[in-house]
């Protein structure tokens, strides 16, 4: 066993004194993910044991380099609390597993145990959170960082190293059904979210190890979310301008933050999948911006790449000299010995992905300590309630005519609709088992808060489905009640009865399932589905007051409601904490503070409907029907009241040169709580260029604050603008400062004033 351990050594020393050690198969096997983690044990009576499975995956590369998913659970794996690892034996199981490495291969190098993490962990007894368009929705970027510290160290405790985390996806087309894993449509307000995963979950990175912390591993690199008629893993036809526009920000920010991993995108752009696309991964990823980390494929993409090569050792070499370092559950990597040997790919080339693999051990400290303290949650009631505030920050009022927030002297409260009571479909996709209890939904969460009056529920319908006498029992509840709180949506859960790809993506359903959002669910129709429209048109017709909660993990398309219901919120997947976050909004013991992080359209047949489009001089509305979103990006109700004065420009002009040394433009806005009720508002800055080498958006997003306000309350918020917001990638295809004039607007999408700046 050779590891450098020596006090004065850098990790870069040590890790090239451990490679020069190292035989062709060993390398390799530093580079492969090839396991499922759920076929690593086996739960027998007395505790947990290796599978043979392991032994050989073990033997093959004389090590492993990351093993995925040991604590994942769901109906694709079939993990579940019979047969799984709840959270008091993780620590064990990690352990054996590196145990076992450390003393049957020569070398003992630790394995590094990597883990999805899209909301909160996908594990046993793990804290589920709301989906990232929910944290969009808060527009709280430090709350969302103190929620990922308190993820990342549950996880850590477990034993894992890195945290698969969708940060990078931008959505252009709600049709996806991934939507929910999107912090946003807009690069500005995901870059500003990914930055606090990276603080949250790794702190701040530096040559020393990262102690009691997590990698998150960043995905999807890039342009998943602009994937051709919102499909899954479609292509992405774009140009290189939309690209760099849109898709990369979030990447550059994560680079910026310290970011030490990312996944590669399934889809591909102009024609080169992006495992294959070495411009992509090596020259903008790795020379262009600086990113040192390593790049994961994504489950199974490799194998994807025969069809290219027409062989697993050309794939690999070709996923390899491209920028891949790290494989995800496919064959193609297990052939890198052959492909050296045979002179397709180079061994330097491998020692590259080799060095990455082996400077995160490093910097994890686990040669110094490969195991996990067994030892009992720490902070479990801080970290719910941070869960919790992310929840209640996350709900956006989307219309109140005065119903909101529900009096106290309410005494029947009919709870009706699909997502009233069903715990997976207010968790999203990506999700765990759940104990009993461990989940408030919104009928809990309505009866715990309401305690003196009389709470009903009746389902009424399903997501997808219908049934009449289920409807008129919802609707005879509704009549007889004070007020009807109808939970309507989507559904990301899966069951056992759906077909599952290779890589976890369901590949169809029976017919009997609920779920219609989630990895490669992708609809043509955003309308709700099943009978939920009727079961609402039939409770409105009985007169009693009706609130709608929409829970939901894209935008659906509401036209019906917006004009009919005298309330609605909007929330998506919300997390274990959503239904009692959602009752304190409902009776007014929280004021609502989310805005929408992406555009709600009024029909499937509008799209695209993002706000930040090309003004190019082309009619924006079709003939017969508007191209106006019906709610647009960035709004969101308050039942308070704020009002904005007196925006000023320290300078309006500044020259190019100052700008580029480091000068900024500094604005600044008086807000002030003019109504009854104390809140959060979130003050937005957009920017529309008005003269440039190339098109203009019609407006984009450079900045935003969430404030908190008492009622009369007034504070000066002041933004900043510099080189990085400023800057275009100009008709030359360089990122420059245009001389120009252009108009900024500040405060939020239907209240604002507006002022005109210059950069000379």
């Amino acid at each position: 066993m050779v590891h450098s351990n020596t006090a004065n050594e850098t990790i870069s020393e040590r890790v090239e004194t451990l490679l020069a050690n190292m035989t062709l198969k060993e390398k390799v096997g530093q580079v492969n993910q090839k396991l499922y983690g759920w076929e690593v044990y086996r739960k027998t009576d007395t505790g947990y044991e290796l599978t043979e499975k392991f032994k050989e995956h073990v033997r093959f590369g004389d090590g492993i380099g990351v093993l995925y998913g040991l604590f994942r659970s769901d109906p694709w794996s079939a993990v579940n609390y019979k047969n799984g690892i709840p959270d008091d034996k993780t620590a064990e199981v990690a352990n054996m597993v590196q145990q076992y490495v450390k003393e049957h291969t020569r070398l003992g190098i630790p394995v590094l145990l990597s883990e999805e993490s899209s909301h909160g962990h996908q594990g046993l007894d793990s804290m589920i959170t709301p989906v990232n368009l929910g944290i969009g929705a808060t527009w709280n970027p430090v709350l969302h960082e103190e929620l990922m510290s308190a993820v990342a160290e549950e996880v850590r405790a477990k034993g894992a190293h890195l945290a698969l985390v969708s940060t990078l996806d931008i959505l252009r087309d709600p049709r996806w059904g991934r939507s929910e894993e999107c912090f946003s449509e807009d690069p500005y307000l995901t870059s500003r979210l990914t930055e606090a995963v990276i603080k949250g979950m790794q702190g701040e990175e530096s040559d020393s190890i990262l102690a009691g912390k997590m990698i998150p591993v960043l995905k999807h690199f890039a342009a998943q979310g602009n994937g051709t008629g919102g499909k899954n893993a479609a292509p992405a036809s774009i140009g290189e301008r939309e690209l760099r526009e849109i898709h990369l920000p979030p990447m550059v920010a994560a680079i910026q933050s310290g970011a030490l991993a990312c996944m590669a995108a399934y889809n591909e752009i102009d024609g080169i999948p992006c495992h294959a696309n070495g411009y992509l991964l090596n020259d903008i990823l790795r020379k262009e911006f600086g990113f040192k980390g390593v790049v994961m494929a994504d489950g199974c993409a490799l194998d994807n790449l025969v069809q290219l090569t027409q062989s697993p050792e050309k794939a690999a070499a070709l996923a390899l000299e491209n920028g891949v370092d790290i494989s995800l559950w496919d064959d193609v990597f297990t052939k890198l010995e052959q492909a050296v040997e045979i002179g397709l790919v180079s061994e330097e080339r491998l020692n590259d992905a080799v060095r990455r693999v082996l400077t995160l051990k490093f910097k994890m400290g686990l040669f110094e300590q490969p195991y996990v303290e067994e030892k009992e949650p720490q902070n479990k009631k801080q970290k719910e309630n941070i869960n919790l505030e992310s929840a209640r920050q996350s709900i956006v009022l989307l219309k109140n005519e005065g119903i909101l927030p529900l009096k106290r002297t309410v005494q029947k409260i009919a709870v009706i609709g699909p997502n009233a009571d069903a715990i997976y479909n207010q968790l999203g996709d990506y999700t765990p088992f759940q104990r009993e209890g461990s989940v408030i939904t919104v009928l809990k969460g309505i009866t715990s808060l309401a305690q003196e009056a009389e709470v009903k529920y009746e389902r009424g319908c399903g997501i997808r489905s219908a049934n009449s006498e289920e409807m008129e029992m919802a609707v005879r509840l509704a009549k007889s009640s004070d007020v009807a709180i109808v939970v309507l949506g989507g559904s990301s859960a899966r069951n056992f009865d759906a077909q599952f790809d290779l890589n976890g993506a369901v590949v169809n359903t029976t017919g009997e399932e609920e779920m219609d959002c989630g990895e490669n669910v992708d609809v043509a129709d955003l309308e709700l589905g099943g009978g939920q429209l009727q079961l609402l048109k039939k409770v409105m017709e009985t007169g009693t007051p009706t609130v709608v909660v929409l829970i939901q993990g894209r935008p659906h398309a509401i036209p019906w409601i917006a004009e009919h219901v005298p309330a609605v919120l909007n929330v998506w997947y919300p997390g274990q904490m959503g239904g009692q976050a959602i009752a304190e909004v409902l009776f007014g013991e929280v004021n609502p503070s989310g805005r929408l992080p992406v555009s709600i359209p009024r029909s499937s047949m509008q799209f695209p409907v993002f706000y930040n489009y090309k003004e190019g001089g082309y009619k924006k509305d079709y003939f017969d029907m508007t191209g106006n979103a019906l709610y647009p990006f960035g709004f969101g109700l308050s039942y308070t009241q704020f009002t904005y004065e007196n925006l000023r420009a320290a300078r309006k002009t500044i020259p190019s040169d100052q700008l580029l040394a480091g000068k900024k433009f500094t604005i600044s806005v008086e807000v002030t709580n003019s109504g009854k009720y104390d809140g959060y508002d979130v003050i937005q800055l957009y920017l529309k260029g008005k003269g440039s080498s190339i098109t203009r958006r019609v407006k984009e997003l450079k900045g935003f604050k969430k404030v908190w306000l008492s009622v009369g309350e007034t504070k000066i918020v002041v933004f900043e603008m510099g080189m990085e917001e400023l800057q275009v990638f100009n008709s030359q295809n360089k990122y420059v400062l245009e001389p120009g004039s252009f108009e900024i607007e500040v405060g939020d999408p239907v209240n604002f004033l507006t002022d005109t700046l210059e950069i000379d």
